[in-house]
Order: C-alpha cells, then structure tokens, then sequence
C-alpha cells in the first residue's frame, strides 16, 4: 500500500514541476499577498488586510482547482485505468493525490503565514485553520474531478464553484447582505476564523458550518464515484 502511495506522490510531485498551470494555483495567492502587504499602505486599514483575505480566497481555489483538473485529466488520457490494472486501489491513488496537494497548498499557507505577521502559537493555529479549510477544497475537488470525462469538463465545473467559494470571503468584507449568506459556505468560516487566530475563538457556527460542507462534499464524491469511478 505505501509503495503504491509513495509512488503516486512522488509522479505528481515531478508532474508539477512541468505543469505550469498547477504549478501557478500554489503559488499565486501568496505572492500576490506578499506584494501587497508591502506595496499598499492605505490608513485606517486593518493590519494584514490582504494576507488575511487572500488566505480565505487561496483556500477557496487552490486545493479545489488542483485536484478536480490532475484527477480529470489522468481519467481523460487513461492514466488512472492504467493505474488501476498494475494494481493501485482508488483509495491509494485518492490518498496520494489529497497528502500531495494538501502539502503542496500547507506550503502556500506558511507563506501567507508569514505575510499575515503569524509567530508562534498563532502561526500554528493559522495553518491548522487553513489545513480544515484546504480539506474540504479537497473533497469538493475530488467529487468534481471524479464526475468530470475531460479536463475540460472539469474546468468548465470548478469554475463557477471556485469563483463562489473564493471570492465570497472577500465580498463578505464589503457587504454585510453578502456577508450574512456567505455564512454557510466554509471558506467565509475559514476567513472568519483567520481574522480571530490571534486570540483563537471557534464557535459552534464555525464547526457546523465547515464539518456539513464538508460532508455534503463527501455525499457528492460518493454519488460522483458511484457512478462514474476513477477509471
């Protein structure tokens, strides 16, 4: 099992390094935030205004993009068939894939991390929140990937989802009509998790909200998998 898994991990980690359009989804958030936390200087803003927003929106987009597109395309060119006959059990593959991409976007979160001014205990609890957050990106991009025959397919799919998981945290900070909806999406919980990681605060809206989207995700990716596979 952990050589089948080990190995998965470690093909899409060189996959990566060649495919550019993943590669950028790691990498986009956080040094937009790192350019903007130093160039913009506007008064009375928040501190950290822009770390802490494009958190919630990398969380929003970047785990959820990633796996719907590499699980849509390894089904269209068959590379998950031939996966499965040399042996590889859909939970393997699954498992290699989610570890490889909730690293890789952990990774982003450090940085964004560091642009937010998190230390210490408080750099802890950020990473944990963004971890919650990234996993459930995760099984919504799962169920979409797994749902999708062609990349294509898949992108025309995550898109809109995207759009909505990702940009709510930030129009919610602008509007408070947006903002009473945006409550029942995880990625404003995540958001709104991260403005309080300096004096950690979780309420029983923050877990509710982020544990059912999180199990509507998993219903999905039951419904997509039953009737679709991974092959």
């Amino acid at each position: 099992m952990m050589r089948n898994t080990t190995a998965i991990f470690q093909k899409q980690i060189k996959d990566t390094l060649k495919n550019k359009e993943i590669l950028i989804q790691f990498i986009m958030f956080p040094v937009m935030a790192v350019i903007m936390e130093k160039s913009i200087k506007i008064e009375d803003m928040p501190a950290h205004f822009f770390a802490d927003m494009f958190s919630a929106m990398y969380v929003g987009m970047a785990p959820l993009v990633s796996i719907a597109a590499v699980i849509a395309e390894e089904k269209e060119k068959n590379t998950l068939r031939v996966l499965m006959m040399s042996g590889v059990k859909p939970w393997e593959y699954l498992l290699a894939m989610g570890c490889y991409i909730w690293l890789f976007c952990l990774a982003g979160a450090l940085v964004l991390g560091i642009a937010g001014g998190h230390e210490g205990r408080e750099m802890i609890i950020f990473l944990l929140i963004m971890a919650a957050g990234i996993l459930a990106s995760l099984l919504i991009g799962a169920a979409i990937g797994t749902a999708s025959r062609s990349q294509m397919m898949a992108t025309s799919i995550t898109v809109p989802v995207m759009l909505v998981f990702s940009f709510l945290p930030m129009l919610a900070e602008f509007n408070d009509t947006i903002s009473n909806v945006a409550r029942i999406a995880y990625s404003r919980q995540i958001g709104l998790l991260i403005g309080k990681a300096g004096d950690f605060c979780v309420s029983f809206e923050n877990i509710f909200v982020i544990c059912a989207n999180m199990l509507a995700a998993l219903l999905l990716f039951g419904c997509a998998y039953k009737k679709s596979g991974l092959a």
